[in-house]
């Protein structure tokens, strides 16, 4: 189900309505595999929108070796969606 929000602010009060626990960040790869990791709620804020969320780019396939592996993910508040195939809302 995607969510109606167009901006953080947005987006997170609706995450807070929906009572949601978990966000799953999800990005493609270089060879065009979708990899994914994720968060508790609380670690999620506005300021994530503009200035990134921190993760290790050393084990994701045709990204960065180990010294090199800090790399950061910036989400989308319009791509934002309910995945319908898990138990708690992420």
């Amino acid at each position: 189900m995607k969510l109606k929000s167009s901006t953080p602010k947005d987006l997170m009060s609706e995450i807070k309505d929906m009572d949601i626990k978990m966000v799953d960040m999800r990005f493609t790869d270089i060879p065009g595999t979708t990899q994914h990791f994720t968060i508790p709620i609380k670690f999620l804020d506005e300021e994530i929108f503009s200035d990134g969320l921190g993760f290790d780019g050393s084990s994701v396939r045709g990204f960065q070796e180990i010294q090199d592996s800090d790399m950061i993910v910036l989400p989308d508040a319009t791509t934002a969606y309910i995945d319908p195939f898990f138990s708690e809302k992420l």
